[in-house]
């Protein structure tokens, strides 16, 4: 049988699926004991493992049946969820996420998972200790029953691997005498030394609490040299006031040996042995039946069959366009019946200018998207770089039912990823910083949208340090983006400015997550280009608010035109604060500004005319000048026009790839007599 042709619906519902596993895991993650979104996790890797296996994805089917053996055993109460477990089967997701990625480009969904294989499996056999760790101690080296090392997944790798490339692994149990004064300064001395022949992997108690002198006379450690277990001994012997020193060289057997042994003791595994017998070969036979179960119980209850559909995006492009054509024939078509003055011509104009208008409606509505499925994949990113961070973040969602326009949702999101990280990384302060400034551990980010008008407003909110306008104006000398001179005479709404210019960060050290200048100057860059704005409030010690302020629609809108000579334009009306007339006389100009006077404070007056040097039109000859005041954010500004055409909704046409970007312009459009009016970009007009 041919699988092609399911291919496209295998990758939608495989999303959709992946998409559903990582929200449960959220969830599960904040409360690890409800079984019941174990069961609705399981499902769902069950559901994504069968559909794989059809569908021929050997290693995708594979990987999600090893996530199932560990997901079995949760919901039947034989492993209790740790921060161990919930890491790996993140990793998992994150690697069944990447494989759907390869089979969308082409590919056969193959990717090297033998290290998340091996821990999933290694959680089933019971062989990961509570505290994340992978083993402890042997008893030939523990001199006290209390003194456990856990090691995590990445420290037992280290040893392993150190272990293969002929390293030796010891583990090193030392005991300062009990009269010693400063035992502190000893231990420091014996890991001074320690590491200038080696690398000390893991200690017990930590390093820091042993230089604050929080342990008892005693500290042990896992440690990779190329010396023996008897040479390192005697040097650690050498150091002053040291009573006994226990060195033993681990091999591979021992290090197996230490996991069993850590699984046998610690305190969560102990009932997983019991299932250890069969795990594997009981779990593809239980959910089937109860897989039919839940797909039975809607039925039961009354419950309806789907009434949705799958829609390829290129169809309702393909139907976006064709009523768009439609629009400007209606347009054409109003036009005639005014000029024919026919009252059936004219009544059936009107008939289909309302019918079209029902059509448009409903065309419009195909084409909205729920920002939620932008927002949905944030809760887990800021999940992982919080935790990264070392920082406690709550992220809050409201709003996400809000809907835009496909083109839009498509656009977003990079600026969106930009926005929340720098929240997480620069707004949101570390544990310490927020204790000591009287404010709860856990800090909290706001992601709201929301609908105002004719656009759609989405903010990223922080209960941070806020944002200080001289440490910007410094590291804007520092960077050569400003000089001392301009520094002086910015306004902190100006300073705040700054953050999007190209290059500017105030990240002291490069990482992963910033510091390397680039982010805002792209967010805003993305964000005009889609014709939307974006605005930064802050308060010092209380927090940030970046506002994006968005368009509902890229492909039509309501617009003003305008006449300027023989030419056309239109002004998209959500930029629009209102028209009116000026008089020569009330212009005034200022430091080489015109100026007019609106609503008790003065704003640019430009000339169109001007601007696009069109011949047939003289403004300086006009007494009196049209103009049409736009706003920019909290910035205004009054474009000056011959005369007003009216109001009308028009289709955004994309200038194409020939000619040149032309500033001030954002598109054209056809107009009902066939000509072409250029759409005008306020935002280029106000800085």
């Amino acid at each position: 049988m041919d699988m092609n042709q399911y291919l496209s619906m295998f990758i939608d519902e495989s999303n959709d699926h992946l998409q559903s596993l990582n929200e449960s895991m959220m969830g599960l993650e904040a409360n690890p004991e409800d079984i019941s979104i174990v069961q609705v996790i399981f499902r769902s890797a069950h559901t994504l493992k069968g559909m794989a296996a059809t569908m021929g994805f050997e290693d995708l089917a594979s990987l999600t049946h090893q996530m199932e053996n560990v997901l079995d055993l949760v919901r039947n109460n034989k492993l209790r969820m740790q921060d161990f477990i919930f890491d790996t089967l993140f990793k998992s997701l994150d690697a069944l996420e990447s494989m759907v990625q390869d089979i969308t480009a082409g590919g056969e969904g193959k990717a090297d998972v033998t290290a998340i294989v091996t821990a999933l499996q290694a959680i089933v056999r019971g062989e990961i200790p509570a505290a994340g760790g992978a083993a402890s101690a042997p008893a030939a080296a523990q001199s006290s029953a209390e003194l456990q090392i856990t090691l995590d997944e990445f420290q037992y790798s280290v040893l392993e691997q150190s272990l293969q490339e002929g390293h030796q692994v010891l583990y090193i149990d030392v005991a300062i005498r009990k009269d010693c004064q400063l035992k502190a300064v000893r231990a420091y001395m014996v890991f001074d030394l320690l590491e200038r022949s080696g690398e000390v992997v893991k200690s017990f108690p930590s390093v820091q609490d042993i230089e604050q002198e929080k342990f008892d006379h005693s500290f042990s450690l896992y440690y990779i040299t190329q010396k023996g277990a008897d040479e390192m001994k005697s040097m650690i012997m050498n150091v002053s006031e040291i009573d006994t020193v226990t060195a033993v060289a681990l091999d591979q057997e021992s290090l197996a040996q230490m996991a069993l042994e850590a699984a046998a003791t610690a305190e969560a595994p102990a009932p997983v042995l019991e299932a250890q017998a069969a795990p594997a070969a009981a779990v593809p036979a239980a959910p089937s039946a109860r897989e039919e179960n839940a797909k039975a119980a809607p039925a039961r209850t009354g419950g309806a069959p789907s009434r949705t559909i799958r829609v390829d995006i290129e169809r309702l492009d393909v139907l976006m366009n064709l009523f768009s054509e439609l629009l400007i024939d209606r347009v054409r078509l109003e036009q005639l019946a005014s000029e024919v003055q026919n009252s059936d011509l004219t009544e059936t104009v009107e008939h289909m200018g309302r019918v079209s208008g029902d059509l448009q409606n409903i065309v419009m509505k195909l084409r909205m998207v729920p920002v939620d499925t932008v927002f949905n994949r944030f809760p887990r990113m800021v999940r992982d770089l919080a935790k990264s961070l070392d920082k406690k973040i709550d992220l809050i969602i409201t709003g996400a039912e809000t809907e835009l326009d496909r083109t839009v949702i498509d656009e977003i999101g990079d600026p969106l990823v930009h926005l929340l990280r720098n929240a997480v990384d620069h707004g949101v302060e570390s544990v310490q910083d927020r204790t000591a400034s009287g404010k709860p551990e856990t800090g909290t980010v706001n992601l709201r949208a929301f609908h105002s008008g004719n656009h759609v407003f989405i903010e990223i909110e922080d209960d941070g340090a806020g944002i200080k306008p001289q440490k910007i104006l410094q590291s804007a000398i520092k960077k050569g983006i400003i000089t001392q001179e301009q520094a002086a005479g910015y306004s902190d709404d100006e300073a705040i400015q700054l953050l999007f210019a190209p290059g500017f960060s105030t990240a002291e050290v490069i990482s992963d997550v910033s510091g390397r200048g680039v982010g805002l100057d792209v967010v805003k860059s993305k964000i005009t280009s889609l014709g939307g704005n974006v605005v930064v409030y802050s308060t010092p010690g209380k927090g940030t608010n970046f506002s994006v302020q968005l368009p509902l629609t890229l492909s039509i809108i309501a617009a003003m035109l305008v006449k300027i000579g023989s030419e056309k334009y239109a002004i998209p009306l959500s930029s629009i604060v209102e028209t009116g007339i000026v008089k020569k006389t009330q212009i005034r100009t200022i430091h080489g500004t015109r100026m007019i006077e609106f609503r008790n404070s003065h704003i640019p007056l430009l000339s169109l005319s001007k601007f696009y040097a069109i011949p047939d039109f003289d403004e300086s000859t006009e007494e009196e000048t049209e103009i049409v005041v736009v706003r920019k954010g909290e910035r205004m500004a009054a474009l000056a026009v011959q005369d007003f055409i009216g109001q009308n909704e028009i289709v955004i046409k994309n200038l194409g790839k020939y000619l040149p970007e032309v500033q001030g312009i954002s598109g054209a459009t056809i107009l009902g007599d066939g000509q072409v009016a250029l759409i005008i970009d306020p935002n280029a007009f106000i800085k």
